[in-house]
């Protein structure tokens, strides 16, 4: 896919013949915590461009090594080192025009050694065909590393600096975009929160969770359904994970993660659908809205009934006995219908968001061919 007003052929370069790399400085632990801002790991993770105000850490060392280990505009930070060959080699793009930084060990820096427009580059660095030739040359015992002969011989297309900033330019109207919509959902997610604080948890708790709600189990593992097809969705910790021919359920519940790192988690189920056996599922008492309870239990703090000194887990036996705020059930209908309006906004909002995100991968594979 091109803009109409290019015509001319994209140039093969090799990484090599536009990026001059430099490994990062390997600090003390006594060095960090004050002075020269250091651009880590955790910042390529987290900013796919990074600025000064955005660089999580800082070093104490002195100009001379400062100055042999610049960041500056337009270098790309490669991620030397990870646990699993997706991170190995991800990227960022440093994009502060007045103030330089340093970066760390298990950082690669790649300083310009040709033209090329910094975003252009840093995107065509995340699609399939360059990650691809990153992440199968990427080797170690008990890590994945890189190194800069790896990306030197990595292999790109190029259009002219005038296309490159048009793309540039196009793709960041969209990265824009996200991240409108980003906001929005937190500002929804802050809203919603509030509220339940305000109309729930912040009143006279008068009832016991166990005689709102009864708790069930399941003996469901992934492996037992995963590659099963049908109508009924199987619910998982992150999720609907599969389809089956038949239904363990056939009411509305509310499903809670009962152990593992995503505990106490809640998701609302209606309709016929099943569950594995790391949720358990709670279904409705007489003179009760379960969705009300839902969203109880939504912000409901389990921490201090979480036991296990490895994996994580909590019993309904022991947060079934807590009290909650639980009013007439015509006052829980009027809270649940508020609450309710503004979970299915966020719904939405994260349902666009997600077709932004979708947008955005398949014109980055497109575009740079």
């Amino acid at each position: 896919m091109r803009f109409p007003e290019f015509a001319e052929e994209w140039e093969t370069k090799k990484l090599g013949e536009i990026l001059e790399f430099k490994n990062g400085i390997n600090a003390t632990k006594e060095q960090y915590g004050s002075g020269y801002k250091f651009i880590n790991v955790l910042d390529i993770l987290n900013n796919e461009f990074i600025t000064h105000d955005k660089i999580i850490g800082s070093v104490n060392v002195n100009e001379e090594i400062i100055d042999k280990f610049p960041v500056n505009y337009g270098d790309i930070l490669f991620q030397r080192s990870s646990e699993t060959r997706e991170e190995v080699g991800t990227t960022s793009v440093y994009l502060d025009k007045d103030k330089t930084a340093t970066f760390g060990g298990f950082v690669i820096r790649g300083k310009k050694n040709g033209e090329y427009e910094p975003i252009f580059l840093n995107k065509s660095l995340k699609t399939d065909l360059v990650r691809n030739q990153i992440t199968s040359k990427s080797g170690g015992s008990t890590r994945y590393n890189i190194g800069q002969e790896i990306l030197a011989s990595v292999t790109l297309y190029f259009p002219s600096l005038n296309e490159q900033t048009k793309i540039a330019s196009f793709l960041s109207l969209i990265d824009s975009r996200i991240q409108t919509q980003n906001k929005i959902i937190e500002q929804l997610e802050t809203l919603i929160k509030g509220l339940c604080q305000k109309l729930i948890l912040n009143q006279v708790p008068n009832k016991k969770i166990n005689n709102c709600v009864s708790c069930h189990s399941s003996s469901l593992t992934e492996s037992d359904v995963i590659d099963k097809n049908g109508i009924y969705p199987i619910y998982g910790a992150t999720g609907v994970i599969a389809f089956t021919e038949n239904s363990q359920i056939n009411e509305d519940a509310i499903l809670i993660i009962k152990d593992g790192s995503g505990v106490g988690k809640v998701q609302y189920a209606s309709d016929k659908f099943s569950v594995i056996g790391t949720l358990n599922y709670l279904t409705v008492k007489p003179d009760v809205n379960l969705k009300y309870i839902f969203f109880c239990l939504k912000f409901f703090n389990f921490e201090k009934y979480k036991v296990g000194s490895g994996i994580p887990h909590i019993y309904f036996k022991d947060y079934g006995e807590s009290l909650i705020f639980c009013p007439s059930l015509d006052e829980q209908g009027n809270i649940e219908k508020l609450l309710s309006s503004l979970d299915e906004k966020i719904n939405l909002e994260k349902t666009l968001l997600k077709k932004y995100e979708i947008q955005k991968k398949n014109l980055l594979q497109n575009l740079f061919i």
